[in-house]
Order: C-alpha cells, then structure tokens, then sequence
C-alpha cells in the first residue's frame, strides 16, 4: 500500500480498481462469499424481475410527458429508462447492503489487518452477533441522512421537464455520493469513529470519493458484473481508508475513539 502522503495523489478510479484486485487476496476470499451471496441472490432476483416490468413502466412514464416535448422523445426515453435503473439498482443495493452489513464489516476489518500489516482480529460468529445491535444502528443513521434528500429529488420526477431531464442527473450523484457513505462506513464504524466526522472526512476529498461513488453506481447498473460490485466495493473503500484517512484516527495504532472489542 502507498503510504499517506504519497496516497493524496491517488484518485477514485484507482481504489475501485484496487476493489477488484482485493477481492482475490489469498486470506482475503472467504471473508468475500458471505457478502457476495446476499448479493448474487438479492440482485440477480431484483433485476430479473426489473427487466420484465420495463416494458410497462416505461411507456407509463413516458405518457406523463407534454404533447409539445413529444420531439423530444429519442432522448427522454433513454433516461427515463436510466432513471427507473438507478433508482432500482440503489434501493435494492440499500437492502442488500442492509443484510451484509455484518459480514461487510468483518471484511473490511480483516482486509485492513492485512494491508496494514497488523495482527488479524479474532472475530468470530458470537463477536458479530455482539455488533449487531451497534451495526444496525449506523445503518438508521444512514438510512435517516437518506431518505429526506431521497424524497426530495423523487418528488422532482413529477415536475414536468426537470422530472426527465435535470432530476435523474441529480439523482445520480446523490446516489454517488451515498455509495462513498454506504461503503467507507464499514472501516470508519469498525474503530467507532461517529457518523458525522466520517461524513466530514470523506467532504474533504469529495472529488476524488465520488470518482469512486460513481464508478461503483455505474457497474451496479450493470447486470452480472452488479452481483459482485459489493465486496468490490467494501475492499476498494478499505483501501482508501487506509490510506487517506486511517492515520487520523488511528495513532501508534491505537484508536483514537476506542478499540473495538
């Protein structure tokens, strides 16, 4: 791994690139297959049923557009195909990622044990059922910082024009940025830093994490290659932490908040 300093010139596209080569860590892999099965099984399931439903929704939403836009269809028809995927893609992520939570944890903490170099953590099945409470917690957390902006951007669909064109661009990097949250959170919540200081964190290097955050929100539009975006994920962002921010938090490797136990 590239060390902090030199780590600042690092950008997005390289730590999801780093995702993919992680993945495959000898030690590594078995920490993988838990979360990638909820993955495979919840979004292969989600997209199939998706791509039978296209076929009525779309003209649904196209309908709703003004007689006078009509000349404007060859463009409003692609997005608002891209619109109903994204929105899709990221609600069923959201509740995949809401059932891997404890094992996307696991992963990140036994990944930055090996690019750290540090001793790997004893964390057995008891440990994660221990987290959980605390685990889920952060994910209200998530899901509260969400929904209000969510719905808002959602409710811009409605409104003629804006609801094709400018909300589903909104929506993306909203969505982008959210990926940065969902997937950094796992390695900052692993040494308890609070919800807001990540959050202020990751606004530090906002360009270069929603390189990252898009990417991610790119390939989970993507079928097949979306059912295994989520480990990649998890590993990409690990290796941002540490590099990036892992040494704010973490002096003489010591917690600055508190151990995990």
């Amino acid at each position: 791994m590239t060390s902090s300093q030199s780590a600042r010139h690092e950008n997005g596209v390289h730590y999801f690139r780093q995702g993919w080569t992680l993945i495959s860590l000898p030690g590594i892999r078995r920490f993988v297959i838990l979360p990638l099965a909820v993955n495979v099984l919840l979004m292969g399931g989600a997209f199939w049923w998706l791509f039978t439903k296209l076929g009525e929704w779309i003209p649904a939403m196209m309908s709703k557009v003004p007689a006078w836009l009509s000349w404007l269809d060859y463009l409003i028809w692609p997005v608002a195909v891209l619109s109903v995927v994204l929105v899709f893609s990221y609600f069923f992520s959201t509740i995949a990622n809401w059932i891997a939570a404890p094992f996307s944890g696991l992963l990140a903490e036994q990944l930055e044990a090996r690019l750290t170099g540090k001793p790997l953590p004893d964390t057995g099945i008891w440990d994660i059922m221990k987290d959980l409470p605390r685990i889920m917690k952060r994910e209200w957390q998530k899901l509260a910082y969400y929904l209000p902006r969510a719905l808002l951007l959602f409710a811009l669909y409605f409104i003629p024009v804006i609801g094709q064109t400018i909300a589903p661009v909104l929506w993306f990097f909203f969505s982008a940025w959210m990926v940065v949250i969902q997937y950094c959170d796992y390695p900052f919540d692993n040494h308890k830093v609070s919800f807001a200081d990540m959050r202020r964190s990751l606004g530090s290097n906002k360009i270069d994490n929603m390189q990252f955050g898009s990417l991610v929100s790119l390939f989970t539009m993507i079928p097949v290659l979306n059912l295994v975006i989520l480990p990649v994920a998890v590993c990409g962002a690990t290796a941002m932490w540490c590099d990036r921010y892992r040494h704010v938090y973490v002096k003489n490797n010591v917690d600055v908040n508190s151990t995990r136990k």
